[in-house]
């Protein structure tokens, strides 16, 4: 195929999903709001920017959505998300993270992308992956891709 006759190639963007633990075993979701996947729950995240680490993105990513302050420990998975009805495509880095200061509780700081964060177990998720739209609730599509690919997420020392 000539050069001329190939499709226009779609960029691929990174973004990074915090995985914020309070000590509790539970982890901090909220359902996105507008968008693509609105309605779906998830956790913090964005897209990773020019020269930024990926745990560093994890960190700002975290406060900006959250208000929280906390240390990026690892990066526990990365998943390939393709949402074709939204033309995107995501490799998606899932960072664990500890807050900085266990008392501290979640603020909505963007309302317009968020409905408002809560504090789960990751069986809560697991339910609501596995009942997927009877129930009413769905994960975003990062969210679901780490679930069905990551063994035992509750080994994570939430």
């Amino acid at each position: 195929m000539a050069q001329s006759d190939r499709p226009e190639v779609g960029k691929i963007g990174v973004g990074v999903a915090a995985i914020i633990s309070n000590g509790k075993g539970q982890i901090l979701v909220g359902k996105r709001k507008g968008g693509f996947g609105a309605g779906l729950w998830q956790v913090p995240g964005g897209h990773l920017e020019f020269k930024e680490s990926v745990l560093d993105c994890a960190a700002r990513e975290a406060e900006e959505e959250t208000g929280l302050r906390v240390k990026p420990v690892k990066v526990v998975d990365v998943t390939n998300d393709v949402f074709d009805a939204a033309n995107k495509h995501y490799v998606t880095f899932f960072v664990f993270c500890q807050m900085v200061d266990e008392t501290q509780e979640p603020q909505l700081m963007e309302p317009d992308k968020c409905h408002g964060w809560s504090w789960q177990t990751w069986q809560y998720l697991i339910d609501i992956k596995n009942s997927g739209r009877e129930s009413g609730e769905e994960l975003f599509a990062p969210l679901t891709h780490l679930f069905e690919q990551t063994a035992d997420l509750s080994k994570l020392p939430v």
